[in-house]
C-alpha cells in the first residue's frame, strides 16, 4: 500500500520501540467484528450489546463467550466451535475492511527506524490476515496474539512479550490503543500509551446490511460520536484533532 500522509505524532525522548494494537487501532474492523458476534450469539440466545462489545475490547474470543454465557445464565457446549464461527463469520466481511490511515502513518514514518510490533487479543489467523489485508503485515518486526499469552489484557503481558520480542525495554515502548483495557495493559507494563480515539475517524461507508437489516441503522450504532460525558470505545466518528479523553468505555474482541 502507498504510505500515508505522515501525523504531526513524535516519539518522546528516549522512545525505542512501537507497539500497534490491530482491531480499531490500525485496521477499522470494528463493524465486522460486531457483526459476526450478533450473528454467531444470536443462534445461541446470547445477547451482546454495542456497550458490552466495547467494554470488552481486546480480550478473546473463547473468554468473550464464556463471560457473555456466564452473565446470561446460557450453557454452552462447545465454545470452541462457537469461537471458529465467529472467526470465521468475521473474516467473510474483511473485503470491507479498511485501515485507520492516521494511525497506520505512524507505522509507515517510524518502519525501519524504530522496531515496530502488533499486539492484540485477537488470534493469530485473523490478526494476520486483517494485516494482510490493510497491507502493513511486513512493516512489523513482531506480532504478539492471543494464543501467546496466558493472560490478556487488561493483564501487561501482551506488551510485555511484544517488548521482549523486539527487545526494547518496556519502558522505552510506546502503545497505540483505542481500548481503555488495553490502555490500561500499556499503564501496568509500563509502557506510554496513545489513545488513538482522539485520532480516528469513522470511514462513511458502512457495511451492507444483512437481509431484513436497516443498514442507517447499523451505521448509527456503530459509528456514533461519543457524548461530551464519555462513552470510551463507542464508535469511530471521533475527532481527528486531540481532545479531552474519552470516560472508560473499551472497544471490541
Amino acid at each position: 500500500m502507498t504510505p500515508p500522509t505522515q501525523p504531526a505524532w513524535t516519539p518522546p525522548p528516549g522512545t525505542r520501540g512501537l507497539i500497534f494494537d490491530c482491531d480499531g487501532t490500525l485496521a477499522d474492523t470494528m463493524p465486522a467484528h460486531y457483526r459476526a458476534w450478533t450473528g454467531m450469539l444470536g443462534r445461541y440466545g446470547i445477547p451482546f450489546t454495542e456497550t458490552r462489545f466495547y467494554e470488552l475490547g481486546g480480550v478473546p474470543t473463547a473468554q468473550i463467550i464464556r463471560i457473555l454465557a456466564a452473565e446470561c445464565g446460557v450453557a454452552v457446549a462447545d465454545v470452541e466451535a462457537m469461537t471458529r464461527e465467529k472467526e470465521a463469520g468475521f473474516l467473510t466481511h474483511l473485503p470491507a475492511v479498511r485501515p485507520l490511515d492516521v494511525v497506520v502513518a505512524v507505522a509507515a514514518s517510524y518502519q525501519g527506524k524504530l522496531p515496530l510490533a502488533v499486539a492484540s487479543g485477537g488470534y493469530r489467523d485473523t490478526i494476520t490476515r486483517t494485516l494482510d489485508a490493510i497491507g502493513v503485515r511486513d512493516w512489523f518486526d513482531a506480532m504478539v496474539t492471543a494464543e501467546d499469552t496466558a493472560r490478556h489484557k487488561p493483564e501487561p503481558d501482551v506488551f510485555l512479550e511484544a517488548a521482549r520480542r523486539l527487545g526494547v525495554p518496556a519502558g522505552a515502548c510506546v502503545v497505540f490503543e483505542d481500548t481503555d483495557i488495553g490502555l490500561e495493559a500499556a499503564r501496568r507494563a509500563g509502557m506510554s500509551g496513545i489513545d488513538v480515539r482522539r485520532w480516528v475517524k469513522a470511514d462513511p461507508t458502512p457495511l451492507p446490511p444483512p437481509r431484513g437489516e436497516r443498514g442507517d441503522q447499523t451505521r448509527s450504532r456503530l459509528f456514533s460520536s461519543p457524548s461530551p460525558s464519555g462513552g470510551g470505545g463507542r464508535g469511530r466518528g471521533l475527532m481527528l484533532s486531540p481532545g479531552p479523553r474519552p470516560a472508560p468505555g473499551g472497544a471490541t474482541g
